[in-house]
């Protein structure tokens, strides 16, 4: 299967896991039911630039996120599961992280565009270079980064899967960190 296009939003890291095992797709990652404004900006970002297929759990948790997702950012797309395929093996709370591949997909399978996987355009190195992963102001570096091309705040071992997650370009990147560097010279 070629990759997903559109960015899964999910609730928590164990869906996370769940999803990529299932399918070979970006995750965004709520952290719960109490979505922060920086969250809702991110997935708006990601609707315009990739599309986004909200994929909670069919609780009232999960119904409370896509409430929230679909009246913020218009036109994303649903994947349901139902409680059946989301019911742990022992007592336990409904969840996507506890769903088969086959449900996973079962639930995705019209919803979604396949796209060919791409290469970053954006190495380990250039982010090295240009002070972004280690190094004195490194973290305040990537806070402003993250502020500059609205994707939020990384650490070093982030960094490079979020540029992707938003398919920020090499230029786009030095355009912002061009963007940085007059303003700090303005202090």
């Amino acid at each position: 299967m070629k990759k997903i296009q559109e960015v899964i939003v999910v609730e928590g890291k164990d869906d996370t896991k769940r999803i990529k095992l299932a399918v070979n797709a970006d995750t965004l990652e709520t952290r719960g039911s109490a979505i922060s404004d920086e969250v809702l900006q991110q997935i708006e970002q990601l609707q315009k630039k990739r599309g986004v297929i909200v994929f909670t759990d069919p609780d009232f948790s999960g119904e409370k996120i896509r409430g929230i997702i679909t009246r913020e950012v218009p036109g994303v797309k649903h994947a349901f599961l139902n409680k059946k395929d989301a019911a742990p093996a022992a007592k336990g709370s409904l969840g996507v992280e506890h769903a088969s591949p086959e449900a996973i997909r079962e639930a995705l399978k019209h919803l979604y565009t396949e796209e060919t996987v791409t290469t970053p355009q954006i190495s380990l190195a250039d982010l090295r270079a240009a002070g972004l992963i280690a190094g004195k102001g490194a973290k305040e570096k990537r806070a402003l980064l993250g502020e500059n091309l609205q994707i939020g705040y990384t650490n070093g071992k982030q960094l490079f899967n979020r540029l992707n997650l938003f398919q920020i370009t090499a230029a786009q990147l030095h355009a912002a960190l061009e963007e940085i560097a007059a303003l700090e010279e303005e202090k």
